[in-house]
């Protein structure tokens, strides 16, 4: 068993990470998971959420949404839709967002409603502004 895990997260435009890590956890679709080295091998599909992963007592955070995260001998893909450092993350966009979705989901908007998107735009909203915060 290894001591530590080689994690990579890429966007369809970028390498994000690419690092040698002691801890990953992510938002799996049905809910968070940890990893740590010697995990079973698996194939999951990303929620929308933070991701942290662990260098000695160093937490780093992404905001991530949608994708997929492969657990393999001891490497980690993620291959995600978004992802974002919490420094670049525009909070007054993100705030806008969230006050967007808060407005739909309350049915004060002139338009019809589409909640699944609402509540996805909520919960990416919500993401990227716990993210931020955690900027140094």
């Amino acid at each position: 068993m290894a001591d530590r895990i080689t994690l990579e997260i890429a966007t369809p435009t970028r390498l994000v990470v690419a690092e040698t890590v002691d801890e990953i956890v992510i938002p799996g679709s049905q809910g968070y998971f940890g990893v740590l080295p010697g995990h079973a091998a698996f194939l999951t599909t990303l929620g929308i959420g933070e991701l942290m992963y662990r260098i000695g007592r160093d937490e780093h955070y992404l905001a991530v949404s949608g994708g997929f995260a492969e657990v393999r001998n001891d490497k980690v893909i993620v291959l995600a839709d978004t992802a974002e450092r919490p420094e670049e993350i525009d909070r007054t966009r993100a705030e806008r967002a969230r006050e967007r979705a808060e407005r739909r989901l309350a049915g004060r908007v002139e338009e019809e409603v589409d909640y699944q998107r609402a509540l996805a735009a909520l919960a990416r909203a919500l993401a990227r502004l716990l993210t931020a915060g955690r900027s140094r």
